[in-house]
């Protein structure tokens, strides 16, 4: 079958239903968590893979379908009959931000626009620079300070502009740096621990009584579905902001992945400073250091934003998800293989069972 084949006849088959995702960037973080959450809640959900070795493949209860972000007519296949199109997916490893990202978002909107679907676009704090710190709102100005801040900027004034001409829905969460299972690419497991490997010592990036936002993941997938589900009662372009959790002082992270290595192996890990003085050395010659040294201002002043907005749109749906911090480090450290094989605390095991 191929994969244009397996599209005719999902979307024949759901047609009536009209529930139909694409996610983009579904074999990363937020894809990944808004795949899964969008297929629990009974969508039929499309994910498009680089490299998959035939057109289409039926797994984990997707459709993988063989397909590039970067190629116009792979989205447009992908998005027939799909009423939401999830646009989560990123260059690697921040790699050829400049030449990817809005040729990608594009693509998706090109596709959005032929069908008057809805873009979701998982958002960041990057869009917003000092003179925009502690507290920006959801309409607060954006004069970013660094290169992806300046795209994402752009990227969310091609959604407004579009969704303004009545050509398609779009909607933006903002949230914090994100951890959670599945998740490889952020600053949890590349700047806090070492995945694959137990946790001797914690790396601390911000400054003692600077705070910082944090968004686990599966909460930040369970707000996006909800408001998807409410996307017709929505302004045409809407922004919100996830608060998810709050290192007031900068190191209730820290010390939580502490005590949750503790509590499962007896030994608790010491905490030390992130090696910036090495980012700084490698940063003309390793785009990833480059990049990082380009957000440290986030590190060194509090940014935190207000969940006001998204908690009176989402309280008649029994509110904004949250996880307790230390359930949601532990299912983290479990899923990047950090924590010995064993039985969870009790804060993990109360959160599986009230969260599944």
């Amino acid at each position: 079958m191929t994969s244009m084949d397996a599209v005719g006849l999902l979307g024949a088959m759901t047609a009536s239903a009209r529930r139909i995702a694409l996610v983009l960037g579904a074999s990363g973080g937020i894809g990944g968590a808004m795949a899964r959450r969008l297929r629990d809640a009974g969508w039929t959900v499309r994910a498009l893979k680089r490299g998959l070795a035939s057109e289409s493949e039926q797994r984990d209860g997707l459709l993988w379908l063989r397909g590039d972000a970067l190629d116009a007519m792979d989205v447009q296949r992908a998005a027939q009959g799909c009423e939401v199109i999830v646009h989560a997916v990123n260059p690697p490893g921040y790699r050829r931000w400049s030449e990817w990202v809005l040729p990608m978002l594009d693509n998706t909107l090109a596709a959005a626009r032929a069908r008057g679907a809805t873009v979701v676009l998982p958002g960041t704090v990057y869009n917003y620079g000092p003179d925009a710190l502690p507290h920006p709102g959801e309409d607060a100005p954006q004069r970013p300070v660094t290169r992806k801040g300046a795209i994402r900027v752009e990227m969310e004034r091609r959604l407004r502009q579009g969704a303004e001409r009545g050509e398609f829905r779009a909607i933006v969460l903002r949230a914090g740096d994100f951890f959670g299972p599945d998740a490889a690419n952020n600053w949890f497991s590349q700047g806090l621990v070492t995945p694959g490997k137990p946790v001797t010592r914690i790396q601390q990036p911000g400054r003692d009584g600077v705070g910082h936002q944090w968004a686990y993941l599966p909460d930040v997938a369970a707000a996006m579905a909800a408001l998807i589900e409410r996307r017709e009662r929505l302004p045409a372009f809407a922004r919100f902001h996830f608060a998810g959790h709050w290192d007031a002082d900068g190191r209730q992270m820290a010390e939580a992945i502490r005590r949750v290595v503790r509590a499962r192996s007896g030994v608790a890990p010491r905490i030390g400073r992130f090696p910036w003085w090495a980012v700084r050395l490698g940063a003309p010659v390793v785009p990833l250091f480059r990049e990082l040294a380009e957000m440290r201002y986030l590190w060194r002043k509090p940014l935190r934003m207000d969940g006001a907005r998204l908690a009176a749109e989402l309280v008649r749906d029994g509110g904004v998800p949250h996880t307790p911090l230390d359930a949601a480090v532990e299912r983290t450290l479990e899923s990047l293989g950090c924590l010995p094989v064993g039985e969870s605390t009790g804060a993990g095991a109360d959160a599986r069972r009230a969260f599944s």
